[in-house]
């Protein structure tokens, strides 16, 4: 990653999964500063812009000096609200390669040539602006990472997490079984494994309905199966139970 505050990301993958997955040789995550590849004393990456305007923008020669320093592996990614909306998809694709690196745009973004000769595409975490890309970064790389055979301490977990199956994932209960007269369904206690996975899916896709009906547009609508499994359920087609939850 090529950042102006590469201890930021140095900080962050030092703790929890990636830390450990670091220790392990599972992930190289390496965090290079822009700010030494320039040549003046005040270790200057931004200038103004090219026909005025407010804010600063990251000069291309630290950038190209760090990347072709570095050598680092392709894709390079620019963090940018202009970039491929990241997704599910979109980390599961970086997860299959051999590796990637990210730059970190900050003030009003970076000199166009960065964008046009160096970067190999954008990415963007949504329809907001952030100060700088840093924190978009480590969002993208914990994502990724959790997705790396070994890093994930149960490999099935990744498995049943929202989005993975293409739905919200279903409501999840620990110990105890009763909390403040609220019960762990009955279902989850039978040791009815098939059941547990009906009732599991039929809740994913109700709640999937119920709060991001753009992701069961976007698949084509529900199928005659889940259609089915949600009556049996107790949810009518908008994924509502009786109670309206």
């Amino acid at each position: 990653m090529f950042s102006i505050f590469p201890e930021l990301i140095r900080d962050f993958g030092a703790h929890s999964l990636l830390g450990k997955a670091q220790e392990r040789s599972l992930l190289d995550l390496r965090a290079h500063d822009l700010r030494e590849h320039t040549d003046d004393p005040h270790r200057t990456v931004d200038d103004s812009p090219f026909g005025g305007g407010a804010g600063m923008v990251l000069k291309p020669e630290p950038i190209f000096a760090a990347v072709e320093a570095a050598s680092p592996p392709r894709p390079l990614l620019l963090l940018s609200p202009a970039g491929r909306r990241f997704d599910q998809a979109f980390a599961e694709e970086l997860a299959a390669g051999p590796g990637f690196s990210l730059l970190c745009g900050r003030y009003e973004g970076v000199d166009e040539r960065v964008r046009e000769h160096l970067c190999d595409g954008e990415v963007s975490l949504g329809d907001f602006v952030l100060n700088g890309g840093e924190v978009a970064a480590l969002a993208v790389i914990e994502a990724v990472a959790r997705l790396v055979p070994g890093v994930m301490g149960n490999a099935a977990s990744g498995l049943d997490e929202s989005f993975s199956s293409g739905l919200l994932e279903y409501p999840q209960y620990t110990r105890p079984a009763e909390f403040r007269g609220w019960a762990v369904p009955e279902v989850l206690r039978s040791g009815d494994h098939g059941r547990v996975a009906r009732w599991r899916r039929a809740q994913a896709v109700a709640r999937t309905l119920r709060d991001r009906p753009d992701v069961i547009a976007a698949a084509g609508g529900l199928g005659q199966d889940d259609r089915a499994l949600l009556e049996a359920h107790g949810f009518d087609e908008h994924g509502f139970d009786e109670h309206g939850r």
